[in-house]
């Protein structure tokens, strides 16, 4: 447990940093991939790669779950069961849709994650969260 109370005193300051799309600075801007960049950051110093071009909105449509891909080769997969406080979780936010939402979860039943249109928040991890949940990364420590 105490790399979860790591990665969760990490992510904890990034709470009302406004929304910013494709941003990853601490209190300034972010999105949900950029609090997860910035934790990444706050852990590890650089980051692995940077990530490629990505729309706004969450109806993006293709062949290719890169950001999936990109967790897969920098997180460590883990089974959605098996998800706990400081994981990152992953959400396909429609059918059909590529899986471009992610959170970091701070307890049982709640997350961390950039909302569009707000800022990073802590919100409920309800039904209607975890219908969409398809996966879930643990950052190696």
């Amino acid at each position: 447990m105490e790399g979860a109370c790591r990665i969760l005193q990490e992510t904890r300051p990034w709470l009302g940093t406004p929304y910013r799309h494709q941003a990853s600075a601490l209190g300034a801007g972010c999105d949900c991939l950029g609090l997860v960049r910035g934790v990444w950051r706050a852990l590890h110093g650089a980051e692995p790669e940077v990530p490629p071009p990505y729309r706004p909105d969450w109806a993006e449509t293709g062949e290719r779950e890169l950001l999936l891909a990109a967790f897969g080769r920098w997180l460590v997969p883990i089974p959605l069961e098996a998800a706990r406080p400081g994981d990152v979780l992953v959400f396909r936010m429609a059918a059909g849709a590529l899986a471009k939402h992610c959170a970091i979860q701070s307890a049982p039943d709640r997350m961390i994650h950039a909302y569009w249109g707000r800022a990073c928040v802590e919100s409920a991890l309800g039904r209607w969260w975890r219908e969409r949940c398809v996966a879930a990364f643990r950052f190696p420590l």
